[in-house]
């Protein structure tokens, strides 16, 4: 009879750290299509391009992000229900990890060089809110995910308008994000408290002002 090996506390920190440096510094492939594939790639100019760019890289900061938070999160999850949901979740943010750096190279321009800083910060703050229990845990995930709704609405407002590849990896990444989080609020999340919210919100604009640019 066949039977499935439970993973040892030793199994966990092995699979964390190759996660880590894979996102940090390798290429996961995505399990998905890229939303841009079959698109006509359109001439951009120099501030154009340079524009998409630095837009495309804070997307691909905020999927190096949401990888770390949702393996932190899933890391101290409670129950084997909510862990599961987490890394559903992450796998699904390897395919936006995955588009936003297909994109970068057309545009020929690179992800953050502080993405170490950005994994290591967020992976102790997902673990940080894991500890207060899954429904914090998931209430964590709701607001994430709301503000990244938020921040890609604005990037799809301020993309070159012919820059038709950009937009369809972000119209994608943006109904996944609702999903997760329509997800999460109905598997238990409790609403955070302020002013939790506003330090997260305080936080992302500092990332995405220095990822803009390096």
């Amino acid at each position: 009879m066949n039977t499935v090996r439970r993973l040892t506390p030793l199994d966990r920190i092995i699979d964390q750290g190759q996660r880590a440096l894979e996102t940090v510094f390798g290429n996961p492939p995505a399990a998905r299509p890229n939303p841009a594939a079959g698109l006509p790639e359109v001439e951009l100019d120099d501030s154009e391009r340079r524009h998409a760019a630095g837009l495309m890289r804070i997307n691909h900061v905020g999927e190096v992000c949401a990888q770390a938070l949702y393996l932190g999160q899933a890391a101290v999850a409670r129950s084997e229900e909510t862990r599961e949901h987490l890394l559903h979740a992450a796998q699904e943010e390897t395919d936006h990890l995955a588009w936003c750096a297909d994109r970068l190279r057309e545009l020929d321009s690179r992800p953050s060089v502080f993405n170490p800083l950005w994994y290591a910060g967020s992976y102790a703050i997902g673990t940080a809110a894991g500890l207060r229990g899954d429904g914090w845990n998931l209430g964590f995930v709701v607001e994430t995910e709301r503000q990244v709704e938020a921040h890609i609405d604005e990037h799809l407002d301020h993309l070159p308008p012919a820059d038709s590849r950009s937009r369809a990896i972000l119209e994608v990444m943006k109904a996944d994000e609702a999903r997760h989080a329509d997800n999460a609020e109905a598997a238990g999340a409790r609403v955070l408290p302020f002013p939790i919210p506003w330090v997260m919100a305080m936080a992302s604009k500092v990332m995405k002002a220095v990822a803009y640019r390096v």
